[in-house]
């Protein structure tokens, strides 16, 4: 997959292809529907298939004051998208400038001839662009009777009447549901991040951990959890079974929000890598407990457990290569 973040500098072999537009946090089941639907079209018409989508996240620029909780950041999103086959991702810079636009100039400068050029556009049924949100379906047709492109919307896709959505996900999340996140996701839920110093309690605890932030991910349920960890390694990722807690430590009077995780049966130095943590299952909430004599006992009901919840899982599989054209 090619990643182009500014429209005057996408190659000839980058316009004219089928594309899906939208936002995609999580690219979930839903978003897979509308991705899927352009494959189709891509596949007809024997045409690339891409995906237009804007960084950083538009409510990140538009109202500061709300910490962006996504999903899927964009080294997460990158993943997603090459797992459903997409082989050009546009990633367009998003400003207040940029959402001043109405609808008609973004059509005109990033669809139309001096764009990007699509041969076709699909949308989920409540995609919104331009000034004020005021663009939809029919604006969209409206350009591409312009400017010689079709439009599709997918209508809502869901499960036992209910839709898959982001807000859905996250709710979940927070409610401590890994796994009914997975079922809408299609994919386990993960976080990546760099590994950072904490302060080794936890080897002194005999359970060294990787320490990471959430940054912009989405902050699930404080509590235990059963997940595989990965070590990225350019391309490649190397997983391992693992035990994650996700909290702020009470029983030594913590108060910074860690994802800490420890790897079972290994002991090799993490820090400065990327790890990716997906989460299989919830195990128990985060406890305050009278002694570290307690807390490592129940760590090792934790690890315990964790080790058997995890028997019966598989770890992500890993894609190809991304390729940037900045």
């Amino acid at each position: 997959m090619r990643i182009c973040r500014h429209v005057s500098r996408v190659p000839p072999e980058g316009r004219g292809a089928v594309i899906a537009l939208g936002n995609f946090d999580g690219v979930h089941l839903g978003h897979r529907g509308v991705i899927g639907r352009a494959a189709n079209r891509a596949e007809h018409y024997g045409a690339p298939l891409g995906v237009l989508s804007f960084e950083p996240h538009p409510i990140k620029v538009l109202r500061p004051e709300i910490v962006a909780h996504r999903l899927t950041p964009f080294r997460a999103k990158v993943r997603r998208l090459r797992e459903c086959g997409v082989e050009w991702f546009f990633c367009l810079p998003f400003t207040r400038a940029f959402a001043k636009r109405s609808p008609e100039e973004f059509i005109e400068s990033v669809l139309g001839p001096a764009g990007l050029a699509p041969r076709h556009l699909v949308i989920g049924h409540d995609f919104r662009f331009g000034a004020a949100r005021a663009g939809n379906h029919e604006t969209l047709g409206q350009g591409g009777k312009k400017f010689g492109f079709d439009v599709t919307t997918v209508e809502a896709i869901g499960n036992a009447g209910e839709i898959y959505s982001s807000t859905r996900v996250r709710d979940y999340l927070k409610r401590g549901e890994p796994r009914l996140a997975t079922a809408i996701l299609g994919h386990m839920w993960e976080v990546e991040a760099r590994v950072l110093h904490g302060d080794k309690r936890g080897r002194d605890l005999g359970y060294p951990t990787a320490n990471l932030h959430f940054d912009e991910h989405v902050e699930p349920a404080f509590g235990i959890y059963a997940v595989w960890a990965g070590i990225v390694d350019g391309s490649k990722t190397e997983w391992h079974p693992a035990v994650a807690s996700c909290g702020v430590r009470p029983t030594f009077d913590g108060s910074q929000l860690k994802l800490e995780v420890h790897l079972f049966d290994f002991d090799e130095d993490l820090y400065g890598k990327y790890l990716r943590v997906a989460f299989v299952n919830w195990i128990r909430p985060e406890e305050r407990f009278d002694s570290v004599d307690d807390l490592i006992k129940q760590m090792d009901e934790d690890c315990y457990n964790a080790r058997f919840m995890l028997s019966g899982s598989r770890p992500p599989r890993d894609m190809g290569r991304t390729a940037f054209n900045q």
